[in-house]
């Protein structure tokens, strides 16, 4: 039992660096607020490549998989070091969600999804892992209660047009399907298909409520 106990803990400390570095990406929405989308993507696109290749090395070159193992293999969850289905890890997914929410949506509305994803997908499953009991699709609700908790506080800070309240309404069903999305753990990363569900739902309502509120109003 306690040896088990230690585990849990272990885990949990790990948990936390994960998402200690998993925090460090809020740099990209909020360096993406004070520049253009060519810009950008001119930054993105070359040190994603270089994640992707040395992510992708480790299951082709035993040398590489020695040498990634050594220095991040800790870090890695069960999913992420999979040599059937050869799965990239969470900063590579990270760094490609980017490029596809900055490519697809307004600026307004990838701050916004990405910062979510950033601190409510990490507080989630901080909260998620120590306190879930109760079970909401893969995941806990204790988790997905704090998801949405977390990014209300976030979209409080995040763009806005002209900062009505229907904006914030808009934005919080965003986050309640990204809650949907984290929970689910279909095939997909997560770090890919919560912003991008935020971003999609966001950008339908503000369509559908306030066809007039010009998204693309920060370029």
């Amino acid at each position: 039992m306690f040896e088990k106990i230690e585990n849990i803990e272990v885990n949990y400390k790990i948990e936390y660096i994960r998402k200690g570095i998993h925090f460090c990406s809020l740099s990209i929405p909020v360096i993406y607020f004070f520049i253009d989308k060519s810009t950008a993507l001119s930054i993105l696109i070359p040190i994603t490549s270089l994640f992707v290749i040395s992510d992708l090395a480790r299951y082709y070159s035993k040398p590489a998989a020695d040498l990634f193992y050594k220095l991040f293999g800790w870090l890695l969850r069960n999913h992420e070091i999979d040599n059937k289905h050869k799965r990239l890890n969470g900063a590579s997914n990270i760094l490609i969600s980017a490029i596809i929410c900055i490519i697809i949506f307004p600026k307004l509305l990838t701050v916004t999804a990405f910062a979510v994803l950033i601190i409510s997908d990490s507080m989630a499953a901080l909260i998620g892992r120590k306190f879930g009991k109760h079970k909401f699709f893969k995941k806990s609700l204790e988790g997905a209660l704090a998801f949405i908790a977390s990014g209300i506080v976030v979209i409080l800070f995040t763009p806005k047009v002209n900062s009505v309240f229907a904006e914030y309404i808009i934005a919080t069903f965003g986050v309640i399907i990204g809650s949907i999305f984290e929970a689910l753990s279909i095939t997909i990363d997560d770090n890919i298909t919560i912003p991008i569900s935020i971003g999609l739902t966001i950008w339908i309502l503000y369509t559908i409520f306030l066809p007039d509120y010009n998204l693309y109003i920060y370029g």
